[in-house]
């Protein structure tokens, strides 16, 4: 064999699994047959995270999972997007088989196909009793799925894609109580409060629809700390001017903003007018504002300058062209 083998092999088994873990994932196949030392640690690596795949190779691996506790025992991460197919209930079946296995699972990702997210799915994630750290999925937001959630006392992390429905989604105050971050896609004012009151999240992403006007942001003052970084998916027109506001009355320590505006256009003015406003957030360093409109660079430089003497705490702007304002020895410039 070659020295470089043998000088592998000297590595504390810790140091191989690193050297391993910068492997592809087609790479790691031959690594398995070199001999049984690296078949554990590869085998370990293979099985730790389990990326996206194509449903067919998908299904192979759970039905691997299922009939190996041992391997089933190495996964951490598994991700599931079914987003372009329509599921029979023999396969959702295997994957609720399959996550009962995963006795070390602590992030999960599942996405399904807007016709799928239409029933009531939930029960899917009643085979997972591990302790996850994120959870990530488009099943709609029912009161089973707050079931589920109530046995995950672990959860950091939460995304909800799913529609919200017209049952009610209540949790029990002592339902993740180490919540931090939460997204929410399609989920309006009463998820959203369910999901936020008096628990810890200091991070929120949400979308803002006409119909709730500013019932979201009134939700976000359920938490019980203060509000960090946020980001809004506005459908409606309102403009900044009254949007910003609305915002820093309400969560005044926001240190990221981001807001992205898909259904209305604002020119110069409008952005310069909505600099005073930032004056009312106390210490806002990063803040995102994308929305169409027919501002030039020259323009932009001249809305970031007004907006950093509004808010002396801004660090970073980014504006509709997609570009970095930034302040270096007093002047606001952008990269590239």
């Amino acid at each position: 064999m070659k020295a470089g083998f043998f000088r592998l092999m000297a590595f504390p088994v810790e140091i191989q699994d690193c050297i391993f873990q910068e492997l592809e994932m087609n790479e790691l196949p031959p690594v398995l047959r070199v001999n049984s030392h690296f078949n554990a640690i590869g085998t370990r690596i293979l099985y730790r995270i389990i990326p996206e795949l194509p449903i067919a190779r998908c299904i192979a691996c759970m039905k691997v999972l299922c009939a190996s506790p041992s391997n089933a025992a190495l996964v951490r991460k598994l991700s599931i997007d079914w987003s372009s197919h329509r599921i029979v209930a023999n396969l959702f079946r295997l994957l609720r088989e399959t996550l009962t296995h995963l006795s070390a699972l602590r992030h999960l990702s599942i996405e399904l196909s807007p016709q799928d997210n239409h029933y009531s799915l939930a029960w899917l994630l009643h085979g997972c009793h591990s302790g996850l750290r994120t959870l990530g999925t488009s099943i709609r937001c029912d009161p089973q799925l707050a079931e589920v959630l109530e046995t995950q006392p672990e959860l950091v992390e939460l995304c909800l894609r799913g529609f919200q429905t017209k049952q009610p989604f209540t949790l029990s105050d002592g339902a993740m109580p180490r919540l931090r971050m939460f997204r929410a896609v399609h989920a309006g004012p009463a998820v959203i409060s369910s999901v936020v009151r008096g628990r810890p999240v200091e991070g929120i992403s949400l979308s803002m629809f006409i119909e709730d006007a500013f019932l979201p942001l009134d939700a976000l003052l359920l938490s019980s700390r203060p509000i960090k970084r946020l980001t809004i998916m506005s459908l409606d027109n309102t403009p900044p001017n009254v949007l910003l506001p609305e915002i820093a009355n309400r969560l005044p320590d926001l240190e990221a903003l981001h807001v992205v505006v898909l259904m209305a256009m604002f020119d110069r003015a409008t952005l310069q007018d909505s600099g005073p406003t930032l004056a009312r957030f106390s210490d806002l360093r990063y803040l995102t504002f994308m929305a169409a409109g027919s501002a030039s660079i020259e323009d932009e430089g001249e809305i970031a300058r007004t907006w950093g003497k509004a808010c002396p705490t801004l660090r970073t702007i980014i504006l509709p062209k997609g570009k970095v304002w930034f302040e270096r020895e007093g002047k606001w410039t952008c990269c590239g």
